[in-house]
């Protein structure tokens, strides 16, 4: 995807309420595209480190990047390049626009998108365009020695370099970077690592986007690639929301039940089922049919099915299983 000297149409519900020119952009806004999602930048971040010379990668979040967007930066953002200053007021009205809270009190924020507005999406965008793509490919990259690249989806970025020095000068500038625009990092979970063809054991891995990046060689051609594979957090916390939504709809009809479950497992596997991935998703298969065994169980006082049973259950209401997405 090159948007470099491209016109960007900018649209929300209503449809055409503006354009953005992208200039000299030759990183990937992946986040909130037509026909891209979370995987594309997966996919693209995987082929870039396996097929071009990085050796060092920085890992970084920002703390809250939809609450704390300035309102007044952003605004003078978008009016660098739209002269429309009705089209100004609307996006100043959409960003005052209120939410209702738990408590059925509507707060008005003087910072951050409004939560479920149809524009907020595209703001966010355009707020971390200016903020880290452009500084990042139109400044920070003069001073690089070696190749150096970027992969942002929505708030979420990684970034690659050649030389250890570009990615210590990176490291260090980014919190100052962010906080021109009252951003923080979290240092919790921002990292420098090691990330080489050439690393072996000092390599470190990292995650992106639900999925964890390592290096490892092929069975096959012994030549070294990067996997992935579902990160562990990612992994722990499906197979519990799993459990907990299989003990609450334990009494539905059982058509039913398995019905719901297998949407469930379809969107888990559509996004997790990777080539190299399949020791995570095959393990979650196992996971996912003992939970449903023990709950089906537990449907009354008394034990409805045992293995045997419960096998010649699953031929009649069968689950979704990785190979069949």
């Amino acid at each position: 995807m090159n948007l470099k000297n491209k016109q960007v149409l900018i649209t929300g519900a209503d449809g055409f309420i503006g354009s953005h020119l992208v200039e000299a952009l030759l990183a990937e806004l992946l986040g909130y595209r037509p026909n891209v999602g979370a995987k594309d930048a997966v996919k693209n971040l995987q082929r870039v480190l396996t097929t071009k010379s990085y050796h060092w990668v920085v890992e970084a979040d920002i703390r809250g990047f939809f609450e704390n967007i300035n309102h007044d930066k952003l605004i003078g953002m978008i009016e660098e390049k739209v002269d429309d200053k009705r089209f100004i007021r609307l996006i100043r009205k959409w960003l005052k626009a209120g939410v209702l809270d738990t408590d059925g009190q509507v707060l008005h924020p003087a910072v951050g998108t409004p939560q479920g507005g149809v524009i907020s999406p595209i703001l966010s965008n355009i707020y971390m365009h200016y903020t880290l793509n452009l500084w990042f490919e139109n400044v920070l990259k003069r001073y690089c020695k070696g190749n150096s690249h970027i992969c942002v989806y929505a708030d979420d970025f990684v970034c690659a370099f050649e030389k250890e020095e570009d990615a210590q000068r990176f490291y260090k500038v980014l919190p100052k970077r962010l906080g021109r625009y009252d951003l923080k990092v979290a240092p919790e979970k921002t990292n420098m690592i090691q990330f080489s063809r050439f690393g072996g054991k000092r390599n470190g891995t990292f995650e992106f986007l639900g999925f964890g990046f390592r290096w490892v060689k092929s069975n096959r051609s012994k030549k070294l690639y990067v996997k992935l594979s579902t990160s562990k957090k990612k992994f722990n916390n499906s197979v519990k929301v799993l459990g907990e939504w299989c003990r609450k709809g334990r009494t539905l009809p059982l058509n039913v039940y398995i019905r719901k479950l297998n949407a469930k497992l379809r969107g888990y596997y559509n996004y997790y089922c990777v080539m190299g991935n399949s020791d995570r998703t095959w393990k979650f298969d196992y996971l996912v049919r003992r939970i449903l065994y023990k709950w089906l169980n537990r449907r009354s006082q008394r034990k409805s099915y045992n293995w045997n049973g419960f096998n010649d259950l699953l031929k009649q209401y069968p689950l979704v299983n990785p190979k069949s997405v």
